[in-house]
Protein backbone atom coordinates (compact mmCIF):
# COMPACT_ATOMS: atom_id res chain seq x y z
CA UNK A 1 0.00 0.00 0.00
CA UNK A 2 1.31 3.51 -0.80
CA UNK A 3 2.78 5.91 2.21
CA UNK A 4 2.86 9.40 1.96
CA UNK A 5 5.57 10.78 1.21
CA UNK A 6 5.26 14.93 0.50
CA UNK A 7 3.37 16.96 2.12
CA UNK A 8 2.40 20.56 0.49
CA UNK A 9 2.18 23.43 3.39
CA UNK A 10 0.14 26.53 2.35
CA UNK A 11 1.41 28.88 4.91
CA UNK A 12 1.66 26.50 8.40
CA UNK A 13 -1.30 24.09 7.24
CA UNK A 14 -0.49 20.67 5.10
CA UNK A 15 -3.10 21.33 1.89
CA UNK A 16 -2.08 18.45 -0.40
CA UNK A 17 -0.59 15.13 -0.04
CA UNK A 18 1.40 13.19 -2.32
CA UNK A 19 1.50 9.23 -1.71
CA UNK A 20 4.28 6.37 -3.61
CA UNK A 21 5.97 3.75 -3.01
CA UNK A 22 10.07 3.43 -3.16
CA UNK A 23 12.81 0.53 -3.29
CA UNK A 24 16.13 0.28 -3.45
CA UNK A 25 18.15 -2.36 -4.15
CA UNK A 26 21.26 -3.77 -5.12
CA UNK A 27 22.72 -5.81 -8.27
CA UNK A 28 22.32 -9.06 -6.20
CA UNK A 29 18.53 -8.02 -5.92
CA UNK A 30 18.64 -7.26 -2.29
CA UNK A 31 16.34 -4.82 -0.69
CA UNK A 32 18.32 -2.16 1.00
CA UNK A 33 15.23 0.16 1.51
CA UNK A 34 11.51 0.72 1.02
CA UNK A 35 8.53 2.64 1.09
CA UNK A 36 5.31 1.65 0.46
CA UNK A 37 4.93 -1.70 -1.67
CA UNK A 38 8.76 -2.42 -3.27
CA UNK A 39 6.32 -4.79 -5.51
CA UNK A 40 4.08 -2.14 -6.82
CA UNK A 41 3.07 -2.69 -10.78
CA UNK A 42 2.60 0.39 -12.84
CA UNK A 43 4.36 0.67 -16.64
CA UNK A 44 8.05 1.95 -16.51
CA UNK A 45 6.67 4.64 -19.04
CA UNK A 46 10.06 6.85 -20.70
CA UNK A 47 12.01 5.30 -17.84
CA UNK A 48 12.86 2.31 -19.53
CA UNK A 49 14.60 4.58 -22.50
CA UNK A 50 18.04 3.79 -21.37
CA UNK A 51 17.64 0.11 -21.96
CA UNK A 52 15.23 0.41 -25.25
CA UNK A 53 18.35 1.71 -26.37
CA UNK A 54 20.42 -1.60 -26.48
CA UNK A 55 19.08 -3.18 -29.42
CA UNK A 56 20.37 -0.22 -31.47
CA UNK A 57 24.25 -0.70 -30.04
CA UNK A 58 24.39 -4.42 -30.01
CA UNK A 59 23.55 -3.65 -33.87
CA UNK A 60 26.54 -1.75 -34.16
CA UNK A 61 24.83 1.73 -34.28
CA UNK A 62 27.16 3.88 -32.56
CA UNK A 63 29.95 2.98 -35.10
CA UNK A 64 27.45 2.44 -38.05
CA UNK A 65 26.34 6.48 -37.52
CA UNK A 66 29.08 7.71 -35.87
CA UNK A 67 27.04 8.52 -32.75
CA UNK A 68 28.33 10.64 -30.25
CA UNK A 69 27.61 10.98 -26.52
CA UNK A 70 24.65 13.51 -26.88
CA UNK A 71 23.15 11.62 -29.67
CA UNK A 72 23.21 8.33 -27.55
CA UNK A 73 21.78 10.68 -24.85
CA UNK A 74 18.80 12.38 -26.27
CA UNK A 75 18.24 8.40 -27.16
CA UNK A 76 17.67 7.88 -23.76
CA UNK A 77 15.70 10.85 -23.46
CA UNK A 78 12.50 12.54 -22.62
CA UNK A 79 14.49 16.31 -23.98
CA UNK A 80 12.24 19.41 -23.22
CA UNK A 81 11.77 20.30 -26.68
CA UNK A 82 14.32 23.04 -26.67
CA UNK A 83 15.79 24.24 -29.90
CA UNK A 84 19.05 22.40 -29.16
CA UNK A 85 17.12 18.98 -28.70
CA UNK A 86 15.34 19.65 -31.92
CA UNK A 87 18.57 20.33 -33.87
CA UNK A 88 20.58 17.69 -32.51
CA UNK A 89 17.27 15.21 -33.11
CA UNK A 90 17.59 16.80 -37.01
CA UNK A 91 21.61 15.51 -36.78
CA UNK A 92 20.97 12.26 -35.63
CA UNK A 93 18.30 11.66 -38.57
CA UNK A 94 20.49 13.07 -41.11
CA UNK A 95 22.90 10.19 -40.40
CA UNK A 96 20.51 7.47 -41.01
CA UNK A 97 19.42 9.85 -44.29
CA UNK A 98 15.94 10.21 -42.47
CA UNK A 99 13.84 13.30 -41.44
CA UNK A 100 11.07 14.07 -38.65
CA UNK A 101 8.71 13.15 -40.76
CA UNK A 102 10.03 9.50 -40.71
CA UNK A 103 9.25 9.85 -36.78
CA UNK A 104 5.95 8.19 -36.06
CA UNK A 105 5.66 9.56 -32.49
CA UNK A 106 3.50 12.36 -33.48
CA UNK A 107 4.20 16.11 -33.19
CA UNK A 108 3.86 17.03 -29.43
CA UNK A 109 4.37 20.59 -27.68
CA UNK A 110 7.49 21.01 -25.84
CA UNK A 111 7.57 19.54 -22.08
CA UNK A 112 9.96 22.62 -21.49
CA UNK A 113 7.65 25.63 -20.87
CA UNK A 114 9.71 28.42 -22.07
CA UNK A 115 10.26 26.41 -25.78
CA UNK A 116 6.62 26.21 -26.17
CA UNK A 117 5.96 29.54 -25.36
CA UNK A 118 8.37 30.60 -27.60
CA UNK A 119 6.54 28.64 -30.57
CA UNK A 120 3.57 29.86 -29.64
CA UNK A 121 5.02 33.45 -29.95
CA UNK A 122 6.44 33.02 -33.36
CA UNK A 123 3.64 31.02 -34.25
CA UNK A 124 5.35 27.77 -35.52
CA UNK A 125 4.05 24.88 -35.37
CA UNK A 126 5.02 21.90 -32.84
CA UNK A 127 6.81 19.69 -34.69
CA UNK A 128 7.76 15.35 -33.77
CA UNK A 129 10.88 16.68 -32.82
CA UNK A 130 9.58 18.82 -29.74
CA UNK A 131 7.99 15.21 -29.09
CA UNK A 132 9.88 14.21 -25.68
CA UNK A 133 10.02 10.62 -27.34
CA UNK A 134 11.69 11.56 -30.93
CA UNK A 135 15.40 10.58 -29.55
CA UNK A 136 13.87 6.75 -28.39
CA UNK A 137 11.95 6.41 -31.91
CA UNK A 138 15.21 7.38 -33.85
CA UNK A 139 16.78 4.93 -32.31
CA UNK A 140 14.27 2.60 -33.08
CA UNK A 141 14.34 3.47 -37.04
CA UNK A 142 17.96 3.11 -36.76
CA UNK A 143 17.78 -0.08 -35.13
CA UNK A 144 15.65 -0.88 -37.91
CA UNK A 145 17.70 -0.01 -40.74
CA UNK A 146 20.91 -1.86 -39.13
CA UNK A 147 18.45 -5.10 -39.30
CA UNK A 148 17.03 -4.44 -42.68
CA UNK A 149 13.82 -4.33 -41.33
CA UNK A 150 10.71 -2.99 -43.02
CA UNK A 151 9.18 0.72 -40.84
CA UNK A 152 5.85 0.98 -42.13
CA UNK A 153 4.47 -0.67 -39.19
CA UNK A 154 7.60 0.30 -36.89
CA UNK A 155 5.30 0.92 -33.85
CA UNK A 156 3.03 -2.23 -33.59
CA UNK A 157 4.09 -4.82 -30.64
CA UNK A 158 4.02 -7.94 -33.41
CA UNK A 159 6.78 -5.70 -35.57
CA UNK A 160 9.75 -6.88 -35.03
CA UNK A 161 11.41 -3.89 -33.53
CA UNK A 162 9.07 -3.99 -30.96
CA UNK A 163 9.44 -7.50 -30.38
CA UNK A 164 13.11 -6.90 -29.51
CA UNK A 165 12.36 -4.00 -27.39
CA UNK A 166 9.84 -6.34 -25.29
CA UNK A 167 12.81 -9.25 -24.91
CA UNK A 168 15.31 -6.43 -24.14
CA UNK A 169 13.11 -5.30 -21.59
CA UNK A 170 12.57 -8.96 -20.08
CA UNK A 171 16.13 -9.47 -19.87
CA UNK A 172 17.61 -6.46 -18.31
CA UNK A 173 13.98 -6.75 -15.23
CA UNK A 174 14.75 -10.73 -14.91
CA UNK A 175 11.16 -11.12 -16.57
CA UNK A 176 10.02 -13.47 -18.45
CA UNK A 177 8.38 -11.48 -21.52
CA UNK A 178 4.70 -12.78 -20.91
CA UNK A 179 5.28 -11.88 -17.23
CA UNK A 180 5.03 -7.67 -18.33
CA UNK A 181 2.02 -5.70 -19.10
CA UNK A 182 1.63 -4.16 -22.59
CA UNK A 183 -0.19 -1.18 -23.45
CA UNK A 184 0.26 2.02 -25.85
CA UNK A 185 2.30 4.74 -24.60
CA UNK A 186 1.79 8.35 -25.14
CA UNK A 187 4.12 8.39 -28.33
CA UNK A 188 2.12 5.14 -30.14
CA UNK A 189 4.73 2.40 -29.08
CA UNK A 190 4.04 -0.48 -26.69
CA UNK A 191 4.86 0.85 -22.91
CA UNK A 192 5.80 -2.00 -20.48
CA UNK A 193 4.33 -3.04 -17.01
CA UNK A 194 6.19 -4.20 -14.29
CA UNK A 195 6.71 -4.19 -10.34
CA UNK A 196 9.30 -1.02 -9.54
CA UNK A 197 11.29 -3.37 -8.00
CA UNK A 198 12.30 -4.87 -11.18
CA UNK A 199 12.73 -1.37 -12.42
CA UNK A 200 15.11 -0.79 -9.93
CA UNK A 201 17.36 -3.94 -10.23
CA UNK A 202 17.48 -2.83 -13.99
CA UNK A 203 18.91 0.59 -12.58
CA UNK A 204 21.01 -1.39 -10.50
CA UNK A 205 23.10 -2.98 -13.34
CA UNK A 206 22.95 0.05 -15.42
CA UNK A 207 24.81 2.05 -12.28
CA UNK A 208 27.77 -0.11 -13.05
CA UNK A 209 30.37 -1.44 -10.12
CA UNK A 210 32.56 -4.65 -9.11
CA UNK A 211 30.20 -7.04 -10.58
CA UNK A 212 29.94 -9.50 -14.23
CA UNK A 213 26.85 -8.48 -15.96
CA UNK A 214 26.79 -9.75 -19.90
CA UNK A 215 25.93 -6.13 -21.21
CA UNK A 216 28.07 -3.98 -18.80
CA UNK A 217 30.18 -2.49 -21.51
CA UNK A 218 27.22 -1.43 -23.44
CA UNK A 219 25.44 -0.26 -20.31
CA UNK A 220 28.96 2.22 -19.15
CA UNK A 221 28.41 3.45 -22.35
CA UNK A 222 24.36 4.18 -22.34
CA UNK A 223 25.39 5.30 -18.35
CA UNK A 224 28.59 7.40 -19.53
CA UNK A 225 26.38 9.20 -22.32
CA UNK A 226 23.77 10.30 -19.89
CA UNK A 227 25.79 11.47 -17.39
CA UNK A 228 27.90 13.13 -19.69
CA UNK A 229 24.98 14.70 -21.30
CA UNK A 230 22.76 15.34 -18.85
CA UNK A 231 20.99 18.21 -20.54
CA UNK A 232 19.47 16.07 -23.64
CA UNK A 233 18.42 13.35 -21.25
CA UNK A 234 15.99 16.12 -20.04
CA UNK A 235 16.82 19.85 -19.91
CA UNK A 236 15.76 23.26 -18.22
CA UNK A 237 14.71 23.42 -15.20
CA UNK A 238 14.17 19.50 -15.37
CA UNK A 239 15.34 17.16 -12.28
CA UNK A 240 17.12 14.38 -14.14
CA UNK A 241 19.75 17.25 -15.29
CA UNK A 242 20.01 18.90 -11.96
CA UNK A 243 20.75 16.01 -10.27
CA UNK A 244 23.16 14.63 -12.90
CA UNK A 245 24.80 17.91 -13.46
CA UNK A 246 25.22 19.05 -9.56
CA UNK A 247 26.66 15.65 -8.77
CA UNK A 248 29.63 14.82 -11.94
CA UNK A 249 27.37 12.25 -12.91
CA UNK A 250 28.06 10.29 -9.73
CA UNK A 251 23.87 10.41 -9.99
CA UNK A 252 22.13 9.06 -13.07
CA UNK A 253 18.15 9.96 -13.23
CA UNK A 254 15.64 9.40 -15.26
CA UNK A 255 11.61 10.45 -15.90
CA UNK A 256 8.72 8.32 -16.76
CA UNK A 257 5.49 9.30 -17.24
CA UNK A 258 2.83 9.64 -14.87
CA UNK A 259 5.71 10.00 -11.92
CA UNK A 260 8.13 7.26 -12.44
CA UNK A 261 11.49 7.64 -11.35
CA UNK A 262 14.76 5.63 -11.56
CA UNK A 263 18.46 6.51 -10.63
CA UNK A 264 21.47 4.63 -10.76
CA UNK A 265 24.09 5.22 -8.27
CA UNK A 266 26.92 5.04 -10.55
CA UNK A 267 29.91 2.49 -9.97
CA UNK A 268 27.99 1.13 -6.53
CA UNK A 269 25.39 -1.37 -8.08
CA UNK A 270 22.37 0.39 -6.67
CA UNK A 271 19.06 1.49 -8.22
CA UNK A 272 16.60 3.04 -6.65
CA UNK A 273 12.72 3.16 -8.44
CA UNK A 274 9.48 4.77 -7.42
CA UNK A 275 5.94 5.74 -8.76
CA UNK A 276 3.96 8.90 -7.19
CA UNK A 277 0.58 7.23 -6.36
CA UNK A 278 -1.88 10.56 -8.14
CA UNK A 279 1.15 10.82 -10.94
CA UNK A 280 2.22 14.17 -9.43
CA UNK A 281 6.10 15.70 -11.25
CA UNK A 282 6.09 18.10 -7.90
CA UNK A 283 5.91 15.37 -5.82
CA UNK A 284 9.75 14.17 -7.21
CA UNK A 285 11.46 17.32 -6.72
CA UNK A 286 11.04 16.96 -2.96
CA UNK A 287 11.48 13.37 -2.49
CA UNK A 288 14.24 12.48 -4.60
CA UNK A 289 17.17 14.72 -3.17
CA UNK A 290 16.11 13.77 0.46
CA UNK A 291 15.90 10.30 -0.42
CA UNK A 292 19.36 10.35 -2.03
CA UNK A 293 20.89 12.70 0.71
CA UNK A 294 18.91 10.35 3.75
CA UNK A 295 21.01 7.15 2.41
CA UNK A 296 24.18 9.10 1.82
CA UNK A 297 24.75 8.96 -1.99
CA UNK A 298 24.81 12.81 -2.03
CA UNK A 299 26.26 15.11 0.45
CA UNK A 300 24.27 18.46 2.23
CA UNK A 301 25.73 20.79 -0.03
CA UNK A 302 24.92 19.07 -3.44
CA UNK A 303 21.22 18.43 -1.53
CA UNK A 304 21.10 22.68 -1.00
CA UNK A 305 22.26 23.34 -4.83
CA UNK A 306 19.42 20.80 -6.19
CA UNK A 307 17.08 22.00 -3.84
CA UNK A 308 18.04 25.92 -5.02
CA UNK A 309 17.37 24.59 -8.64
CA UNK A 310 14.04 23.06 -8.15
CA UNK A 311 10.34 24.85 -7.48
CA UNK A 312 10.29 23.38 -4.12
CA UNK A 313 8.01 26.81 -3.07
CA UNK A 314 4.71 27.76 -3.23
CA UNK A 315 4.47 30.78 -4.91
CA UNK A 316 1.11 32.80 -5.64
CA UNK A 317 0.54 35.09 -8.80
CA UNK A 318 2.34 37.78 -7.52
CA UNK A 319 5.53 35.64 -7.14
CA UNK A 320 5.60 35.63 -3.30
CA UNK A 321 6.33 32.42 -1.52
CA UNK A 322 3.44 31.55 0.43
CA UNK A 323 3.85 27.72 1.38
CA UNK A 324 6.61 24.46 0.62
CA UNK A 325 6.80 21.41 -0.66
CA UNK A 326 8.31 18.64 2.33
CA UNK A 327 9.09 15.25 2.06
CA UNK A 328 8.63 13.30 4.71
CA UNK A 329 10.34 10.53 4.63
CA UNK A 330 12.01 8.82 8.48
Amino acid sequence: MSVELVHVYRGDLVESIHRGDIVLVNHKGEILDAYGDPYKRTFWRSSAKPFQVIPFIEAGGIDRYKITAAELAIMTSSHGGEKRHVTLIKQLLKKMDKTLDDLKCGRARPMYEGAYRQLLQENIPFSQGNNPCSGKHSGMIGYGLLSGLDLDSYTELKHPIQQKMLKTIAEMTDLQSEDIDIAIDGCGVPVFGLPIYNMALAYAQLAGGDFEHPRKEILAIIAGAMTKEPFYVAGTTRLDTILMEETSGRILAKLGAESVYCVSIIGEGIGFAMKTEDGSYRALDAVVPDFLRKHGYISEEEHKRIYKRLPIQIKNHRDEVVGEMRSVLD
